[in-house]
Formats: C-alpha cells, sequence, structure tokens
C-alpha cells in the first residue's frame, strides 16, 4: 500500500499541485488538517480534500472557519491568518464551511496490517498547542498504535519513540517553515519517507496580488512565502 500524507495545505494550490504530481499515483490519502488561511486558492483545496482525503482531521485554522472563532496563531501570523480568512470565507460555500466543522479532531485507521493515529498539533486533540521534535513524546499517553501523524508546526520530522512508536510530521504542503518548497511523506511498504519538491512560488504570490487582501498582508505572506 502507498499512502499519501499532507499537511498545512494552507490555500496553496500550485503547492499541492505540484506534489500531485510528483507523487503520481498512490492507494490513500492521509491529511492532518489546515486546508485554508494564508493562501490564495482555498476553494481549490478544499474541493481536492472533499473528494480525495480518505482519513483528514481537523485543524486549527479549519476550525477557526469553520466555525467563526479564534485560530490562536503566534505572532505576525496571526494578522495573516485572519485578515485572509475574512476573504477565504467569502469564496467558500456553506457546504464547504459544513465540511471544515465535521472535520473529526482525532482518527485512528488500520491500513496493511499497521495502525495510524492522526492529529493536527498533540495527540492529546489539542490543535493548538506547538510542540517540537522532543515535546511531542510526553503527548503520546497511553496511545497505542505504530505511526502517529501529526502537522501544525510546518516542520518534517520523523521520530522512533521508546515504545517503538513512529512520529512522522509531514511539514507545511503550503507554507513550509523550513524553505520554499512543497513538503509532503509518503508511506510504502512499511517505511515513511520524507519529501520536500520546488514548485511555482511565484504563480502563488502573483495569485495574492490579484486578490483584494491589503497591501502589507500580501507582502507579508509574500516574505513567508519567499523565506526573505
Amino acid at each position: 500500500m502507498k499512502a499519501l500524507i499532507l499537511s498545512d495545505i494552507h490555500a496553496n494550490y500550485p503547492a499541492l499541485k505540484a506534489v500531485l504530481e510528483k507523487v503520481g499515483s498512490y492507494d490513500k490519502l492521509f491529511f492532518l488538517g489546515d486546508v485554508v488561511d494564508y493562501g490564495p486558492n482555498p476553494k481549490e483545496c478544499v474541493e481536492f480534500i472533499k473528494q480525495n482525503a480518505d482519513y483528514y482531521v481537523r485543524g486549527n485554522h479549519d476550525n477557526a472557519l469553520g466555525y467563526g472563532v479564534d485560530c490562536q496563531c503566534m505572532g505576525t501570523f496571526r494578522e495573516y491568518s485572519v485578515t485572509t480568512r475574512e476573504w477565504h470565507k467569502t469564496l467558500l460555500d456553506e457546504s464547504d464551511k459544513k465540511f471544515l466543522r465535521e472535520m473529526p479532531i482525532l482518527n485512528t485507521i488500520t491500513l496493511d496490517g499497521k495502525t495510524f493515529f492522526l492529529a493536527h498539533a498533540s495527540p492529546t486533540g489539542d490543535m493548538f498547542k506547538y510542540l517540537n521534535k522532543d515535546e511531542i513524546e510526553n503527548e503520546i499517553g497511553g496511545i497505542k498504535t505504530d505511526f502517529i501523524m501529526v502537522g501544525h508546526t510546518h516542520v518534517q520530522y520523523i521520530k522512533k519513540t521508546l515504545n517503538n512508536i513512529t512520529i512522522v510530521n509531514p511539514g507545511s504542503v503550503g507554507l513550509s517553515r523550513e524553505e520554499s518548497k512543497a513538503c509532503y511523506a509518503v508511506y510504502e511498504n512499511g517505511n515513511i519517507i520524507l519529501n520536500k519538491i520546488d514548485y511555482d512560488v511565484e504563480k502563488t504570490i502573483s495569485d495574492l496580488k490579484k486578490s483584494p487582501l491589503p497591501q502589507n498582508i500580501i507582502m507579508g505572506l509574500e516574505k513567508v512565502l519567499l523565506h526573505k
């Protein structure tokens, strides 16, 4: 079995498209939350997840848009998220928002003889908590599974715990904190491989510049996307 593992698309369709073209065929799609906010293409990205994700969980940004509540972002990203979310609300219809509201907070599935535990930020179900590679093991508690898959931090890693659980963060498809690439992971034949690829960042920026967003927000997002 080959499973594509995506997280934190953040309405960046050029990045998502690049990943799909690179990966080609796969058997299952896991999505770890945050399809909206920041990027210029929420409708296309939500539609893709609605139609193609086999297993998924809700991210803090999905929750914020779906329910009209705070996403609890940090630093300057808060202004970017709040402003883009107001725009995204006008681009998504009620069925899209209903889908975001109804995404589960946690998900557990068994495939290929392995158990996969999906969460956005913390395995406890806290979708807002920022946990680095060294901190997340403290959040596992009594979870018994082969793999724990999380997103939220926009930083890729794989970590093996003392009780033989493999924790995987595929990084962010649309807004990597590491470099201007689209990040993802693939599970195949019992193994996880982390990947990051180039995508048309300029197309994403061009689409943002065509939007009704304030200039300071567009310029701020451009810097984030280009890692300036």
